[in-house]
């Protein structure tokens, strides 16, 4: 098993292109995963509809009409792959996939979900190294809405006060109304 000239590589960013954020899930679909394993996408899903028991829903979900219509502009897809998006695709947590491994019993199977496994333990790794840095980031962010929307109510006081200033000005350079008076007596 450990004989180098069998092993499957795949590059590293080629696996985390196929990541996509479902439902707040970090997931790959199908069309990808067969993919990567080398069989038709049909016969993946044919495996796991015969073992469906083992894809609960926090390890696959199946993109509802609407969902299939929003990643399709999402991702501004050409026709041709629209086309084989025509069928809602299931798409495969990390547990999923490696559920699949199971259930996709090859070489090649296992090799492959040892890689995405690996890449799926190295982004989490990555996030929970930088997670002060994410929360900085955030704070930052907050405190930068916090700031437009206080400039928001000075500009919104500046303009009230030219307005009034506006009014004491004309109030002042106003024609005077009403009878006038000869005081030269």
């Amino acid at each position: 098993m450990n004989n180098s000239k069998n092993k499957i590589m795949l590059p590293e960013e080629t696996i985390i292109s196929k990541i996509y954020l479902i439902r707040g899930k970090k997931v790959i679909l199908d069309r990808d995963l067969a993919e990567f394993y080398g069989i038709e996408t049909r016969r993946l899903k044919e495996q796991v509809r015969r073992n469906i028991e083992r894809f609960p829903d926090d390890f696959m979900i199946e993109f509802t009409k609407e969902e299939l219509d929003d990643f399709r502009k999402q991702f501004g897809n050409t026709s041709k792959e629209i086309m084989g998006l025509r069928i809602a695709p299931f798409a495969f947590t990390e547990h999923g996939i490696l559920m699949l491994a199971s259930v996709l019993n090859t070489e090649i199977a296992i090799q492959v979900n040892i890689q995405l496994v690996r890449v799926f333990n190295r982004m989490r790794e990555m996030l929970l190294s930088h997670k002060e840095l994410f929360l900085e980031l955030e704070k930052v962010r907050n405190q930068l809405s916090d700031h437009d929307n206080k400039f928001m109510l000075i500009f919104e006081y500046l303009k009230q006060f030219e307005e009034s200033k506006q009014q004491e000005l004309e109030y002042k350079n106003r024609k005077p109304i009403g009878y006038k008076r000869n005081e030269e007596n």
